[in-house]
């Protein structure tokens, strides 16, 4: 498995994802439009050897902080180490470009991701209330507070 910059052609792997993924997924435009925006964005990739697209992050930046917007795998790949593995890159980034806090929403019910989360050292530090639509739900909100000699999750 390979973790790199997501790259404008692969968005059409990246949507079937998303899509599949996520209630109320973004649009093509809108990852193309961020894509763009190199400086405030980062996206990840993971593919196989075959260059097929297994999952992606993406979190924007302001400063000391960042908001880790999305996290996806395939379905075929999930519990296999992408989504750590994208995981464990998108904090390396972060704290190379000089973040200090990860922060991310993740669904109440989602108990893999959660844990996922866990084991990246996330913790949970609030709710948002009725943050999700399509079902109506809550969000646990997570922070990680990175230290400058720790890249891993």
């Amino acid at each position: 498995m390979i973790i790199r910059e997501m790259r404008p052609e692969d968005i059409s792997s990246v949507m079937t994802i998303e899509r599949a993924s996520f209630s109320d997924p973004w649009s093509q435009s809108e990852f193309e439009k961020c894509l763009s925006f190199r400086d405030t964005y980062l996206f990840l990739t993971a593919e196989d050897d075959d260059h097929e697209v297994l999952g992606y992050v993406c979190y924007f930046s302001s400063g000391e902080e960042a908001d880790i917007a999305n996290v996806a795998v395939r379905k075929e790949a999930r519990r296999s180490g992408v989504g750590y593995a994208l995981m464990t890159k998108a904090v390396f980034y972060a704290q190379k470009s000089g973040v200090l806090r990860l922060f991310l929403e993740v669904r109440a019910s989602n108990a893999p991701a959660i844990r996922l989360y866990e084991k990246c050292g996330f913790k949970a530090v609030g709710i948002r209330k009725g943050y999700y639509t399509d079902p109506n739900e809550d969000a646990i909100l997570m922070r990680k507070t990175l230290r400058e000699t720790e890249f891993l999750c």
